[in-house]
């Protein structure tokens, strides 16, 4: 059994800025992915990766804010875009 896509959705957003997220569920857990997921969602302004949430092979959950990486505590689906969204807005205030 293949990992089924969930949700693959490209915007771009009043600002000219990309928010893509993807989506996948897994056919079963892994080591890597004990959730069952897997997902990237990326913030791209003026063509650079500013925000980066995925579970990339061997790294586990984690973000990427500015360049700079750490984990990510996985909870569930809604919880991640749900942390994303506001990681943009947090963004566009200023604060990142």
């Amino acid at each position: 059994m293949k990992a089924e896509l969930v949700d693959h959705t490209k915007v771009i957003d009043e600002s000219g800025n990309t928010i893509e997220l993807i989506l996948w569920k897994l056919p079963e857990p892994t080591k890597d992915r004990p959730h069952g997921y897997k997902y990237s969602l990326v913030y791209i302004s003026d063509g650079e990766r500013v925000i980066g949430y995925d579970n990339s092979e061997g790294k586990g959950d984690h973000i990427h804010i500015r360049g700079k990486e750490r984990s990510y505590k996985f909870t569930d689906v809604r919880k991640l875009i749900q942390d994303f969204y506001n990681e943009i807005e947090r963004f566009r205030r200023g604060e990142l």
